[in-house]
């Protein structure tokens, strides 16, 4: 499991952005994305790519850790 802060995620529009994003670049991996508190965590995975997944979608992630 790897957790996700990502600051500018700030809106329902910004979260549906993310999870696409990863959906594309992680098919099947599960992702739960707490927008009030701007975790986006994934159960499995990649996290090099998740982490330029949401690079590129335009977000600023910062890992917070991996379990």
């Amino acid at each position: 499991m790897t957790t996700f802060l990502v600051r500018d995620m700030t809106c329902g529009h910004c979260e549906k952005t993310v999870k696409q994003a990863l959906d594309k670049a992680l098919p099947g991996v599960p992702v739960a994305i707490d927008l009030a508190n701007q975790r986006v965590t994934l159960e499995g995975g990649d996290p090099a790519k998740a982490e330029d997944a949401i690079r590129d979608a335009g977000y600023t992630p910062e890992r917070l850790g991996m379990a």
